[in-house]
């Protein structure tokens, strides 16, 4: 049988359920995204406070595939949460989504949710790919393709951009005040971003709904949970163990956090009873997890991915790979970091590595490798930066960067063809594929401005650095190139 609502009653004691009826839930809540992050994270706070307020149910929007719509409503979109350390593992039901929609199937029903007065927050977790920008400026790409498709299709767009401005111009024409717009991406100050994108499009669209843009509430938040991608046997043992199907359940790992700005104009869940945090600005938590966290956990993917580890747990196995993350974390990331009063940066670097370490999440590096010229600029090359202009060094860093393009070119050390989804992997093959030599292939990917601004790209002890670390790949191997930092 499958996990569904009239199945509830079915589940074993252990297993913990919703702690109120979701068959009582209204939406209040539209995100767009409805991947296996927000699930475990966004939605796991919603339905902690559910019982509280049952005005803030989600409607969930899948913006590409219906592939979660299809798993979830059968199972009136409950799904399970796999909670695992080394310690052991919790089972938890999720019954905050209620409703599941497919944007490209039928996108007027995705407007008309946006545009109800009882939406109260969009929010969003599209990846940085999805904000249809240039990661290097922060700026809208105004050829991007689905912005010009959405430019000349209001009533259908296809990015979550177009929909955005469209469900706003919708509401102002019915006299319903704008929603809160909620990015949990990781983008840097990601909140202003998704302003900036969203009021430069309605700028292209109509003077008066880039008067309304401006005017919108965008909160920025800082989001860390270990979300690696579900498998099958993932699902068998959730079967086993529930004694129901469950088409999609979520592998996550016991920390999470949320950091908001606490600006919701038409009320927001009180989601500091589950544990997030609101202050007034956000920057700082953001920068903290973006240049400790994210940086470490690409430069480990690509490195382990081209040392043959799967997971993470396997990359961190790797003679020197935890002494080179911990030493890019802590003599080369923090320093750039702005104070943060109270807060212990060496027990959040502890807890990364422990994370990092943990056996039970079979988090794979490829999954992390995935869309890494959107990821650099706010991982990587931010901290780079900083450290040229301190005139300090960035060893681990370059390392890093340089391992992703080793990793993105599209053959690993043995020659084999490696899988890289990427929205530029077709550029980015037609780049470098060819090329042998480590300095040309630096020099042509330093000619993608959208990923190395002018700056980094003309600075010559940066480009010596990569071509550095380039060369040792190529000549000693990524598991070689580790072990002398052992």
């Amino acid at each position: 049988m499958r996990l569904s609502r009239m199945t509830l009653d079915r589940l074993p004691e252990t297993v913990k359920k919703p702690g109120y009826d979701p068959a009582n839930i209204s939406v209040g809540i539209v995100h767009l995204g409805i991947g296996a992050f927000h699930r475990a994270h966004q939605a796991a706070f919603t339905d902690a406070i559910m019982a509280e307020d049952p005005s803030w149910g989600i409607s969930g929007v899948s913006l590409r595939s219906p592939d979660t719509r299809d798993a979830l409503e059968p199972q009136d979109g409950l799904y399970t949460l796999r909670i695992q350390d080394g310690e052991g593992e919790r089972l938890q039901v999720v019954g905050s989504v209620v409703e599941l929609l497919c944007a490209p199937e039928d996108p007027e029903a995705v407007l008309r949710r946006m545009a109800g007065p009882d939406t109260r927050i969009v929010s969003l977790t599209i990846t940085e790919k999805g904000y249809c920008h240039n990661p290097a400026t922060g700026t809208l790409d105004e050829a991007h393709p689905d912005v010009v498709h959405d430019l000349a299709n209001s009533q259908r767009p296809r990015s979550a951009i177009g929909f955005i401005v469209e469900a706003l111009a919708r509401r102002e024409a019915a006299g319903i005040a704008p929603f809160t717009l909620l990015c949990c991406d990781n983008l840097p100050s990601n909140g202003h971003v998704l302003k900036r994108v969203v009021t430069r499009f309605a700028e292209l669209r109509d003077p008066v709904l880039a008067a309304l843009a401006r005017r919108l509430s965008c909160p920025s938040t800082m989001v860390d949970r270990i979300v690696p991608a579900t498998t099958d046997s993932d699902r068998e043992a959730i079967a086993t163990a529930l004694g129901l199907e469950d088409a999609w359940p979520i592998m996550t790992e016991p920390f999470q956090q949320w950091v908001i700005e606490d600006d919701f104009p038409l009320g927001r869940p009180a989601w500091e009873k589950a544990g997030a945090v609101f202050v007034d600005d956000v920057a700082v938590f953001e920068m903290m997890k973006l240049r400790l966290l994210n940086g470490s956990h690409s430069t480990l993917a690509y490195l382990g991915y081209l040392a043959g580890a799967e997971t993470v747990a396997e990359a961190m196995a790797l003679p020197g790979m935890e002494v080179l993350i911990e030493g890019l974390m802590r003599e080369e990331a923090t320093p750039t970091l702005p104070p943060l009063p109270g807060f212990d940066l060496s027990a959040y670097r502890a807890d990364l590595l422990r994370r990092f370490r943990n056996p039970r999440l079979r988090h794979r590096t490829w999954q992390i490798a995935m869309d890494g010229s959107q990821k650099l600029p706010q991982r990587l090359l931010g901290t780079i930066r900083d450290r040229l202009q301190a005139g300090a060094g960035y060893e681990r860093l370059a390392l890093g960067v340089a391992a992703w393009m080793r990793y993105a070119r599209g053959l690993d050390e043995h020659g084999r063809e490696i899988d890289v989804r990427d929205p530029h992997a077709a550029r980015i093959a037609a780049l470098v594929r060819d090329i042998v030599e480590p300095e040309q292939i630096v020099d042509a990917y330093l000619t993608m401005r959208d990923v190395f601004d002018a700056d980094l790209a003309g600075s010559v002890p940066f480009r010596l650095a990569l071509v550095k670390a380039l060369t040792r790949l190529f000549v000693e191997g990524s598991a070689a190139t580790l072990r002398a930092h052992a």
